[in-house]
């Protein structure tokens, strides 16, 4: 082995032991009582206590049912406005396309946190302040997912089109039952990345929630974790991996239909 090769391999062990860090350490303190949070033994007692108790000290049922309600939404809008547009920009021809697909991509440039103030005045004025569509409304158009359904469009041979039109498919239904089935590793791809980011989305939630019937998992966890809760790191990491295990849960399920998806849907 070479010396370069030699240095970028401590580098990615390096920076691996540094990402993994914290989530070894919360896997500690979560399965271990809370005088071992900074001792560790490993003959050190194992106890499931510190879930229960951070499950009875907040609502995280509540929290739950918030987060799985929103990404749901939120995902459901996206794939059903990504497709229509996506389709139109990659088969439709009219006047003025190139731009408005070059707009849609300027969206990509825009940070969500710019936008706080504005998405805040324009949800005040509809009257959804401190509400699970407040939320989600303003990611329901995603330039990133019109952008790569465009491009995996692009690449469905215009035959199928074709013999589809023959058959007597409308435009609907040539999309429904053509590109739509043509585009599965994309749609999967794009879900799965849709879900985690808005199942760890925190900043805008927590502008635009005030109450426990309408916050997510990461905003309380966020007040469940406050000073005024009291610092007990055991109970903390414990409701830490309760809201972080469907996502933990679905990367190692799917993985490798994860890599595999973006791969056959890459940009070109």
């Amino acid at each position: 082995m070479s010396f370069t090769r030699l240095i970028e391999t401590l580098a990615a062990w390096l920076l691996g032991i540094i990402w993994i860090a914290p989530l070894l350490y919360a896997l500690w303190a979560a399965f271990h009582p809370s005088a071992y949070t900074t001792r560790f033994e490993l003959l050190a007692p194992l106890t499931l206590h510190n879930f229960a108790a951070a499950w009875d000290a907040a609502p995280f049922a509540r929290y739950f049912l918030n987060t799985f309600i929103l990404v749901t939404l939120i995902l459901v809008a996206q794939l059903i406005l990504c497709t229509l547009a996506a389709f139109a920009f990659a088969r439709s021809r009219f006047p003025g396309s190139g731009i408005l697909f070059s707009l849609v991509l300027l969206q990509l440039m825009i940070m969500p946190d710019v936008l706080l103030v504005e998405n805040y005045r324009t949800m005040r004025d509809l009257g959804l302040v401190d509400t699970i569509l407040a939320i989600g409304l303003p990611y329901m158009a995603s330039a990133f997912g019109i952008f790569l359904l465009r491009q995996t469009f692009r690449q469905v041979p215009k035959e199928l089109e074709e013999a589809a039109i023959v058959e007597g498919c409308g435009t609907l239904a040539i999309l429904w039952r053509v590109y739509v089935p043509l585009a599965k590793p994309t749609y999967l791809a794009y879900g799965l990345t849709s879900v985690s980011y808005h199942w760890n989305n925190f900043l805008w939630p927590l502008v635009i929630t005030n109450t426990v019937e309408t916050r997510p998992l990461t905003v309380g966890l966020s007040v469940f974790a406050s000073t005024d809760q009291g610092i007990d790191w055991a109970i903390i990491s414990s409701a830490t991996l309760m809201t972080s295990a469907p996502l933990l849960l679905g990367f190692l399920l799917f993985q490798r239909q994860f890599v595999q998806s973006f791969m056959r849907a890459g940009i070109r």
